[in-house]
């Protein structure tokens, strides 16, 4: 799909706009899309890096967070994590635990990875998922009492228990 402003170049950034239950689409290339985007922030009020420094900057309960925190390791505070939009070191996640999880949890939902799992280090996550599963289908079946499978569910989950835990 060629860009839509100029028509030369391929579209490689597209834009939606949802007012009111109307939806619009517009496909540019990404040299239309840098002149456009300076009128779009312009013309709406706000660009994307504001939008996220604002949900950076409220706690969970939705009040302006104004005491300064600071990483022990790196330096970087807070403020200046909004800022930029990314940590300063591995640290950080510890230190700005109690801010970034309830604004993950409204994201994504949850705080936990269901994702993909790297090979190297997916036995074991896979078996502790596995057995999760297990555990959630044996509620299940004593539940809806189906008893005969609720056994082969427990023996199985002590198979999983034991895997994980040699």
């Amino acid at each position: 799909m060629n860009c839509q402003e100029c028509g030369q170049r391929p579209a490689t950034v597209h834009f939606t706009k949802i007012i009111q239950g109307d939806k619009s689409e517009i496909h540019l290339c990404e040299l239309c899309a840098r002149e456009k985007g300076e009128w779009m922030n312009k013309s709406n009020g706000f660009s994307l890096n504001s939008l996220l420094s604002g949900l950076l900057n409220f706690d969970s309960t939705g009040a302006t967070v104004s005491a300064p925190v600071r990483c022990s390791t790196c330096g970087l505070t807070y403020s200046q994590f909004s800022q930029v939009g990314r940590f300063g070191c591995a640290d950080c996640y510890n230190h700005f635990r109690a801010r970034i999880e309830p604004l993950a949890r409204k994201i994504h939902g949850s705080t936990t990875h269901v994702g993909k799992v790297p090979s190297r280090a997916g036995g074991k996550i896979k078996l502790q998922r596995e057995l999760s599963r297990l555990r959630t289908q044996l509620q299940n079946a004593i539940d809806h009492e189906r008893f005969e499978e609720a056994a082969m569910l427990r023996d199985k989950i002590k198979e999983f228990e034991k895997q994980i835990g040699s």
